[in-house]
């Protein structure tokens, strides 16, 4: 179906990026997969060509690209393989963050070189005893004179051991009640004393992608550093979230027509009992339905970007499409490896990948079941607090 948000000049523009993509990050994913990281040549290489934080003002040096520009970059880097998911939470999430709430001399200080790919970016808001449920988040950033004193912990931080400059959720006041207007944002620097990266942490997919621990054991920042009002840290992440949760969307239903594609593609060839698999009506008939799926939620997630684009909030419509397009890639990759057979289990085919790498799509940028509180609360099923 022709998607008619976007134009000729984003279809360039693909055009463009897959091209570089094919050149530079294909035929080195699996190394990047052994080695857990994309290596920052890569992000230099990505930012020398525009394609990191392009929505950014001339003066910083971003271009001032549109959002569609965001879901082109978001889409190619997914067919690359899920675990390109950093570049999309820096360009997408992290650094919008620095854009709306910063300050001119913050933005200035670290706008140019993430748009050139000289520091990477990271957000920390998970800890080990606290995950979609932001408001019990237990490190704690005390004044005193014109710094903060960090300590506490945060886990799963995707770009972790690669961060340069990492926004950390924090709670300057432990005695705020509700306990969510205690929560700030303030962005922590690599070189900074008391602040340390963990080891890379050993997942099941999505190796490329570097995921770590940050330790902060009083690590002192300077109050400059802090990211708009003080207490407000909790409605600024309530703001963005609903970009993260559209990105996270975009990304699932660009990787079910992935798999869809490969799958397609292997069954015409591969034969069983001197027919092709795709000969099959079973086979016929479990990708006709996966297909029809993949276009009733990618007809849904281009509804809720353009809607988005408008500057419409659709908090509920977003959580919508979170849980069931993640439920939906988990539901494909199950079904298309096996489709493969016995070599949809083995590492060189890449619907073994893709299976282990959207596992934890339902979990990231909250659960899907918190998706679903907060549709719940808002049909009025809940009360409101």
């Amino acid at each position: 179906m022709k998607r008619h948000f976007l134009e000729e000049e984003h279809a360039i523009f693909r055009s463009s990026l897959r091209k570089f993509l094919e050149q530079e990050a294909a035929p080195y994913f699996a190394d990047w997969e052994v080695n857990q990281q994309i290596p920052r040549s890569f992000w230099k290489k990505a930012g020398e060509q525009g394609y990191l934080c392009s929505w950014a003002k001339e003066v910083y040096g971003g271009f001032e690209a549109d959002f569609r520009y965001s879901v082109v970059l978001n889409e190619e880097f997914e067919r690359i393989g899920t675990a390109m998911v950093g570049l999309g939470l820096h360009n997408d999430i992290v650094m919008p963050y620095i854009d709306t709430y910063g300050s001119e001399e913050q933005k200035k200080r670290w706008l140019p070189k993430a748009i050139q790919g000289e520091i990477i970016s990271a957000i920390a808001m998970t800890e080990p005893g606290a995950g979609s449920d932001l408001a019990a988040i237990q490190t704690t950033a005390k004044k005193d004179g014109d710094a903060y004193i960090v300590n506490g912990e945060k886990t799963f931080i995707t770009n972790g051991s690669s961060a340069d400059l990492v926004v950390v959720v924090c709670k300057t006041n432990l005695h705020a009640q509700p306990a969510y207007k205690g929560i700030s944002l303030l962005v922590v620097e690599a070189n900074t004393p008391g602040f340390r990266k963990g080891k890379k942490l050993k997942k099941m997919g999505q190796l490329a992608n570097d995921t770590c621990e940050l330790i902060f054991e009083d690590a002192r920042i300077p109050a400059g550093n802090l990211l708009g009002e003080e207490g407000k840290g909790f409605y600024y992440l309530m703001e963005k979230l609903q970009q993260e949760r559209l990105l996270v969307s975009m990304q699932s239903v660009a990787a079910i027509k992935e798999m869809i594609t490969i799958t397609s593609e292997y069954v015409k060839q591969r034969k069983a009992f001197g027919k092709r698999i795709s000969e099959f009506q079973h086979t016929q008939f479990q990708l006709a339905e996966l297909y029809t799926e993949w276009q009733i939620g990618n007809v849904f997630v281009d509804r809720l970007i353009e809607q988005h684009m408008a500057g419409e909030q659709i908090v509920s419509e977003v959580s919508m499409a979170k849980w069931w397009t993640t439920d939906l890639a988990k539901k494909v990759a199950a079904i298309c490896m096996q489709l493969h057979g016995g070599y949809g289990y083995m590492e060189e085919f890449e619907i073994a990948r893709r299976y282990r790498d959207v596992a934890v799509s339902s979990i990231y940028a909250g659960s899907n079941e918190i998706m679903k509180l907060i549709i719940a609360k808002n049909m009025g099923l809940v009360d409101a607090e």
